[in-house]
């Protein structure tokens, strides 16, 4: 069992949260959970980004991580990248709480997300089906707002 957690963190005041991953074995889903607060209230694009490095604020996370160099998609999506999540959702109070299992995020095996990141941007992913010119590659989701960088957890 491998377990990891990601602290979200982001310039607007306010936001606080965690997300929990946990993976069982190798070919396992992996299981996302948690509660994030002090979000605009709608929907909200979640992806795993390349880098976990924030030196130059979430841009430096890099793009959404491809290592199958696939289009944009949705997470039931054949086609699509390892770190498109989908959207979640976040109530009228800005509190979202997620629970996700994803078949193709890895915490253990050679494509591992830790150490790499969590983006949830300020609009909704269109899941590469918006016609937008940037619906194959980033679901026209709008700016960066959130993050937090993947690491190792505590076995409790």
């Amino acid at each position: 069992m491998a377990k990891a957690s990601c602290v979200m963190t982001s310039d607007e005041e306010g936001l606080t949260g965690s997300l929990m991953l946990s993976q069982a074995q190798e070919e396992a889903p992996t299981i996302i959970s948690g509660e994030i607060a002090g979000m605009r209230p709608g929907r909200h694009g979640i992806r795993v980004h390349v880098f976990g490095d924030f030196s130059e604020g979430l841009v430096s996370a890099g793009g959404i991580f491809n290592p199958f160099s696939k289009n944009h998609g949705a997470p039931d999506d054949e086609d699509r990248m390892v770190g498109d999540l989908g959207n979640i959702d976040a109530d009228d109070a800005g509190v979202c709480k997620v629970h996700l299992e994803d078949r193709m995020v890895r915490l253990i095996g050679p494509h591992s997300i830790i150490g790499r990141s969590i983006i949830i941007t300020a609009g909704e992913d269109d899941l590469g089906r918006g016609g937008h010119e940037l619906f194959f590659t980033t679901g026209n989701a709008g700016a960066r707002v959130w993050g937090g960088v993947v690491g190792i957890a505590a076995s409790k």
